[in-house]
């Protein structure tokens, strides 16, 4: 093992030399309390800083905070930022070019996810995983700067954030409050299923946002309260018995006048399948964890789904059972989007009417009338929503501005007034007695089963995987459109996944495996250990939905439906 001291005597050897030559400095250190491991050093200072990591392995954080893998995430969640905190305290403006003397480290969002940058180990042990910018006077090293950073500001910032004993006590008590929130969302999120229900939303949760570009909570917003005819208490082990919105399973509609609350609602229940922080307003709605957000998304590419629950009998012949295109209309981009979300296993579609296709949802007795059933190859929604439930058991909550369409079809309507939610079911089916709807005549069961077998990609030796933003994963220079899959909350969430297809393309695909197959593979790698024996640099865990939606929108990678799935289906 290198001491400390090595690496101070690397640095004045390499003082003042060419760029290059600070990848002597790559490797392990022990510097007391810490171990200090150079992992990749940059190219050169105008280059992605330094890859950095450090390794405390007696942090004395007490035991509760590893009770389950959520208090865990939980726990990783706040002590980096913590330590990003005390980054920021002690950090000054750096000497030199480029990106010389730049500290970095992850900034996470408002919801908790496991991530790379971060891990608590079973034996009490934390590593945290960082950037820094080599110092350099154009491109000669300044190593005394360097020097300065990793021996006077690094042993103060893990001091700070790193060992639990040097923790305030007002740290020690975030730290406690963030796992027992945990523990008490878990519970939450367990009851869904003993209650029956989709989503729940505590009383008292603010829904609204600060602007549409930040997360954070709005200041002085309409606090959220259950109408009495909709209320359920749930039971958590630290916040006692709490009352909120019980959404049941079934068909949900959320209704009501513009800027009113309706989209404000169904967003926080997409965000509902993550954990968020205490202080976000969101903390306590909790919504099933397999739901998945449903839209148009025109232009995407389709590749062998099956379609034909919903649109059948195309003019121009093309097959709707195994459906591929490389430019979707938003019928179809719809459909094939709910087809992928029910292979890979959702229980709950939230939908807007706003960004869904309309052609898709209902047909009104008027364009029956003049344009005839036989002649529409779409199959509304509409005709298809009780079945989905009634035989698939897939719930679905919608929210609809501008059409009652569904009121007939909706087990719970509900109206968002000025931010209040209000039960009008009674008064909405009513209503809805006086319409009559013409549904699809002559329809065939609802049948969407999509098995496909992914197949493998050449690649090339020096194969690279980028991610910009929250728009796009780049792999071997092939984009992948992510910009309509709403629930990704975080880029890092983007990064891990082009790494993850990666990963299933090299090890995992080998032209048998179903696409649910390869990523439950993925799902169990991530499960088995820490995420960055999975994930390389900064990466943020995924759920299994977003990155089927990442396979199901790449246009590099064949994906084809499973033969003798197809031949087991028609003997049955």
């Amino acid at each position: 093992m290198n001491t400390a001291q090595d690496l101070k005597e690397i640095l004045r050897r390499i003082e003042g030399r060419p760029y290059p030559a600070y990848k002597d400095t790559r490797g392990t250190y022990a510097f007391g309390p810490f171990l200090l491991s150079i992992d990749h050093v940059q190219g050169d200072p105008f280059a992605a800083p330094s890859d950095v990591s450090v390794l405390v392995k007696d942090s004395g954080f007490p035991a509760e905070i590893l009770r389950t893998r959520q208090t865990r995430i939980a726990a990783e969640d706040r002590i980096l930022r913590f330590f990003g905190q005390a980054l920021h305290r002690q950090s000054r403006p750096g000497k030199g070019s480029g990106k010389s003397g730049k500290l970095s480290v992850t900034r996470p969002g408002q919801e908790i996810l496991e991530r790379t940058s971060c891990h608590l180990y079973e034996d009490g042990s934390v590593r945290v995983r960082f950037n820094i910018g080599f110092p350099a006077n154009g491109r000669r090293i300044l190593a005394r700067e360097l020097e300065r950073i990793l021996f006077v500001t690094l042993p103060t910032v893990v001091n700070e954030s790193l060992i639990y004993k040097n923790y305030t006590p007002k740290m020690k008590e975030e730290l406690q409050e963030t796992w027992q929130l945990a523990m008490d969302q878990t519970a939450i999120r367990d009851q869904l299923k003993v209650l029956d229900l989709a989503a729940f939303v505590a009383d008292g949760s603010i829904l609204p946002r600060e602007s549409g570009v930040s997360q954070k909570p709005m200041q002085e917003a309409v606090a959220f309260a259950a109408p009495e005819s909709l209320a359920v208490e749930v039971e958590t082990p630290f916040r006692g018995r709490i009352r909120g919105l019980g959404i049941r399973k079934g068909v949900t509609l959320i209704a009501g006048g513009g800027y009113h609350g309706k989209s404000t609602l169904l967003e926080a229940l997409e965000r509902g399948v993550y954990d968020h922080i205490a202080g976000d307003g969101r903390e306590l709605v909790i919504t099933d964890e397999t739901a998945v957000k449903s839209r148009a998304e025109d232009g995407r590419s389709v590749q062998d789904v099956n379609i034909s629950g919903f649109i059948t009998n195309l003019p121009n012949g093309k097959d709707t059972v195994a459906f591929s295109t490389e430019d979707a209309s938003g019928s179809t981009s719809q459909a094939a989007g709910l087809a992928e979300a029910i292979e890979a296993g959702t229980k709950t579609l939230l939908m807007d009417e706003d960004t869904s296709a309309a052609n898709f949802m209902i047909r009104d007795n008027l364009m029956q009338e003049v344009v005839h059933g036989d002649q529409e190859p779409i199959i509304p929604f509409m005709d298809r929503v009780r079945e989905l439930y009634e035989k698939d058991g897939i719930s679905t909550i919608l929210v609809a501005g501008s059409s009652g369409a569904f009121f007939s079809k909706a087990d719970t309507v509900i109206q968002m007034d000025q931010y209040v939610p209000l039960d009008i079911t009674e008064k909405a089916k009513n209503a809805a007695k006086a319409y009559v709807f013409r549904e699809k005549e002559n329809l065939q069961p609802f049948d969407c089963r999509s098995v496909r077998i992914p197949h493998r990609v050449k690649e090339s030796e020096r194969s690279k995987v980028r991610s910009r933003g929250m728009d796009t994963i780049s792999v071997d220079r092939q984009d992948i459109d992510m910009r309509y899959v709403e629930q990704l909350v975080d880029p890092e969430q983007l990064a891990a996944i082009g790494q993850l297809l990666k990963l299933a393309n090299r090890e995992i695909v080998d032209d048998s495996r179903t696409l649910t197959e390869v990523v439950d593979v993925l799902e169990d790698r991530m499960n088995a250990g820490a995420l960055d024996e999975t994930v390389r640099g900064h990466g943020a865990r995924p759920r299994k939905q977003e990155i089927l939606a990442a396979f199901n929108r790449q246009r590099f990678q064949k994906i084809t439906p499973d033969r003798k799935q197809q031949t087991a289906d028609k003997l049955e």
